[in-house]
């Protein structure tokens, strides 16, 4: 018996669950109706798959609530099966109520332009500015985070607790890390790393400069960098062993295997062999402070031998990796008898010093840093980090300038909230619920943020070329891409919907519809929140501007301080690997002997300021003289060295040809070397350790006044200057005419390859290099300056919208006071006062706070400016008058309208 296709039961059941019941009947009879006739034209299973689809698609939130309002009404026996004259609100989230509020935010915006334009203009900027900030800052809050375990990874070093100043020094003696391992042999592991200049590599006949990182085998058990090929076990087991990093490998072998290839590292007599035994991955450029080409066994070091047992010669950077049951504070107790062990000289040196310990007992200890502090630790570092204070700054003000546009944002919102205020009262007296209406307007918000947000974003894209070369950075847009960053852009733009779109659409929600409808909700005197925000978004204006000006001062004292030489008109030449610097000066001094705009040349093993090549080196040497520690920078030079640099000796004289031993065993000292020797007049003594016996001592010959070597941002110390034949000639310096200074660059470059054609020409003038120092500084300065500018703009803009607000509220009042007889200037004061009494809060809010705050970060500079009472004066002096601007344009249009059409609705 053939039956009638009926549709799955326990759809209808489904159907029946979530529809209401006087709906449900006409629902059933049109989907049964539909499934006939789905039946007739495509058949009975796919009729089914229709009707289950349209039943689901009825399955909707809002129809719960529908159900559940009419299951609570009393049922009656004479209730009808549809209710007679009962309004049933849809659910706020529903899709249809979603569209509607869509449409109207849509359409108010659109009527309201210059509101829209200034609130996405704020936002786009504001985010923008931050999106950059962030990116910078957490490259930096990322150092070094790449490695397994890195929070058992730490660097030593020594603290000395001097009584002038407790000091602390990242630089060990070599001998340090194998005293270290076999003392404590619960160490995971312990590696020494010496890395300088790059170093000449020959393979397939080919020459290249790279990076040689000098350490030892633990290196590859303690940082995690990608072994590519090899073991990590036996990489570096063997003194001939190198480990190429993946771009080298690249570069050198191109597709094909290194392993068990050969290069040649050095040149010359100093010319070793090795075997490739790994490949490792390439170093993070970004935000990894341990930087190379390639990996060698530190014993590979020229002099190694000499130097293994010498505990005075401080020059390597060694970590370790604790076992995971030891920490810090327990490990850094245990280091205490060590410290007495193998620093007996330095410890008895303080003692005669009458030094005292510290708050831990120590006054002289070696302690640990973390490994991801490191970066951030300038003083272990030799100035290479970044001050954490500077990160802390760029995130201190991507939240400032995020703030005073939120701050914009809910003024503007609040300020224009009075304007809708009828439209607010007639949903609510038409029925629309506080959740709805909360909805709609924090739905306007939300598309004025995203509006923001997506411009402010095309912006970052289109302006990070740009970006990157004015302030030096290195961002990349897939940075955007990690996880980390995408989460920190999301909660930013989630925190600016939530604070600036919602609290002005939960007041808008609460406005009581009968005393907006009798029109007695009005806003005539600002509130207290208004003023509040703006308030502080003037003070985080006035706060950038002051650390703005602040450290613009500081680094144009570092640049203008005097160094102790003269940097004009010296150009300083990298020599390069592939080249005998030596060989190099002497065809340079042959070539540029008659040249009359040349005036000196001479060669150095050390650049002043960072050169093209963007090198640094620093080498000192400690002994005992008199029973003193005496310790200074060492500097190999060559004849003319003083000339070119235009230093006058104090005592004594500057090396000369004349003297056929000058090359030997004469020094040339600085005058606070003399001071630390404690002899008056050094010229004729002999230099060195009182306990060596082999005749090495050096005659000083000349004292010379101190110079800065290094950034003034570095601990300055002594200098020994001397003169060798055997050793390596890194850098020349050329000092030419005013006259000739304009061409002398591409005149060494001709000339340059002549005397050096393998060797590239990146000579730069000494005044640039020295500037570079000061790089960090001088990138704060104009990430303050824009930062600051930014701030004043949206504090400017947010100023002239709430002033245009505010005075379109006061327009009858300025009406009657004009009918009243008031003047034009007098209304221009009456309507301007309010704004500048607020800006004279925020001064006395942020002048106090940006004293205290450039004064701690002036204090980590050795050399450093004093704050001038003036920087206070001008930054307030320029607030009022830029208020005063902003809102002058609104008061004196207020001013000159007639009374009589600001009445006439009276």
């Amino acid at each position: 018996m053939n039956r009638n296709p009926q549709p799955p039961a326990w759809a209808d059941r489904l159907l029946k669950a979530f529809c209401p019941p006087y709906l449900l009947e006409e629902l059933l009879g049109d989907l049964h109706e539909q499934f006939e006739d789905h039946v007739q034209e495509v058949g009975v299973s796919k009729a089914r798959r229709f009707y289950v689809l349209e039943v689901i698609k009825f399955c909707r939130p809002y129809f719960l609530k529908r159900r559940a309002a009419h299951l609570k009404k009393p049922v009656s026996k004479t209730a009808q099966p549809y209710p007679s004259n009962s309004h049933h609100q849809p659910h706020f989230l529903h899709p249809d109520m979603l569209r509607n509020y869509l449409k109207i935010a849509f359409r108010n915006l659109w009527k309201s332009k210059g509101y829209a334009a200034i609130n996405v203009v704020g936002l786009s900027v504001a985010f923008c500015v931050c999106v950059f900030l962030f990116f910078t800052s957490y490259l930096q809050l990322t150092y070094d985070s790449m490695h397994q375990d890195g929070d058992r990874i730490y660097q030593t070093y020594i603290f000395s607790n001097n009584p002038d100043k407790a000091t602390r020094n990242g630089q060990m003696p070599m001998p340090f890390t194998p005293a270290l391992k076999a003392d404590y042999p619960e160490l995971e592991a312990a590696t020494r790393i010496a890395s300088g200049r790059k170093s000449l590599v020959e393979a397939k006949g080919k020459y290249f400069d790279k990076m040689l990182l000098q350490t030892d085998p633990d290196f590859l058990k303690i940082f995690s960098f990608p072994l590519i090929r090899g073991n990590r076990d036996i990489a570096l087991r063997d003194l001939s062993s190198i480990v190429l990093s993946e771009n080298m490998a690249m570069t050198i072998f191109g597709t094909e295997n290194p392993m068990g290839k050969t290069v040649l590292v050095g040149r010359d007599a100093d010319q070793k062999q090795y075997v490739v035994t790994g490949v490792i991955g390439d170093p993070p450029y970004n935000n990894s402070s341990i930087q190379y080409d390639a990996l060698i066994r530190i014993e590979s070091l020229p002099g190694y031998q000499a130097g293994k047992d010498n505990w005075d010669a401080y020059f390597y950077t060694t970590y370790v990796k604790l076992p995971p049951q030891i920490d810090q504070a327990t490990f850094e107790n245990r280091l205490k008898p060590f410290a007495q062990k193998y620093f007996p000289r330095a410890l008895e040196e303080l003692k005669k010093k009458k030094a005292q310990p510290d708050q831990r007992g120590d006054m002289l200890a070696v302690r640990l840093q973390k490994l991801a502090n490191v970066h951030f630790d300038r003083e272990i570092s030799n100035g290479r980090g970044a001050p954490i204070a500077i990160v802390y700054t760029l995130l201190g003000m991507a939240f400032f300038i995020l703030l005073i546009a939120c701050i914009n944002f809910i003024n503007l919102s609040i300020a224009r909230s009075f304007t809708r205020a009828r439209e607010v009262g007639v949903r609510k007296s038409l029925g629309a619920l506080k959740n709805q209406l909360f909805a709609q307007i924090w739905g306007e918000s939300t598309v004025l943020c995203l509006i923001g947000f997506l411009v402010g974003l095309l912006l970052t894209y289109l302006l990070m070329p740009q970006f990157n070369a004015t302030f030096g950075g290195r961002l990349k847009l897939e940075y955007m891409f990690k996880p980390g960053f995408l989460g920190m852009i999301a909660g930013v733009f989630a925190l600016v919907t939530l604070i600036a779109g919602g609290y002005p659409a939960w007041q808008m929600a609460k406005f009581n519809a009968v005393e907006v409808l009798k029109g007695k909700l009005s806003m005539k005197r600002p509130g207290i929140l208004r003023n509040s925000l703006i308030v502080t978004q003037f003070a985080m204006s006035c706060l950038l501007a002051c650390c703005t000006i602040i450290a613009a001062q500081q680094v144009d004292y570092l640049r203008t301080r005097p160094l102790g030489f003269e940097k004009e008109q010296v150009i300083s030449i990298p020599v390069g690997n592939q080249v005998d610097g030596r060989q190099v000066l002497g065809r340079l001094r042959n070539k540029l002997a008659n040249d009359p705009s040349v005036l000196a040349v001479t060669g150095t093993s050390v650049n002043i300021g960072k050169g093209k090549d963007r090198v640094s080196s620093r080498t000192s040497v400690g002994f005992k003289y008199k029973g003193k520690d005496v310790s200074s920078d060492q500097l190999l030079v060559d004849y003319d060295y003083l000339k070119t640099l235009n230093i006058k000796p104090l005592a004594g004289r500057d090396f000369s040809r004349s003297y056929s031993t000058d090359s030997i065993k004469r020094v040339i000292i600085t005058e606070s070397m003399a001071k630390m020797l404690g002899e008056p007049n050094p010229v004729g003594l002999f230099l060195g350790d009182d306990g060596d016996s082999t005749n090495t001592k050096s005659e000083i010959i000349g004292v010379i006044p101190d110079f800065h070597l290094y950034s003034l941002a570095d601990n300055k110390q002594p200098i020994t200057l001397h003169i060798s034949h055997s050793e390596t000639i890194h850098y020349i310096f050329v000092r030419v005419t005013p006259q000739s200074l304009a061409g002398s660059i591409e005149k060494l470059k001709t000339v340059w390859q002549e005397v050096a054609p393998q060797s590239e020409f990146i000579g730069s003038f000494m005044d640039e290099n020295v500037d570079a120092w000061y790089q960090n500084e001088e990138q704060m300065a104009k990430i303050c300056s824009l930062a600051s500018g930014i701030a004043i703009l949206l504090s400017c803009l947010g100023l002239f919208a709430v002033a245009m607000m505010v005075i379109e509220q006061r327009t009858k009042e300025i009406g009657i006071r004009k009918v009243m007889g008031a003047s034009i200037p007098n209304i221009i004061v009456v309507l301007s006062r309010d704004f500048v009494k607020l800006v004279l809060i925020a001064l006395l809010i942020a002048l106090p706070i940006a004293w205290f705050l450039m004064n701690t970060w002036l204090d980590n500079y050795l050399v450093r400016i004093q704050i001038s009472f003036w920087v206070f004066i001008g930054v307030s002096l320029s607030a009022v008058l830029i208020a005063l601007a902003t809102v002058s344009f609104q008061t004196i249009k207020a001013a000159l309208v007639n009374p009589v059409k600001s009445l006439r609705s009276e």
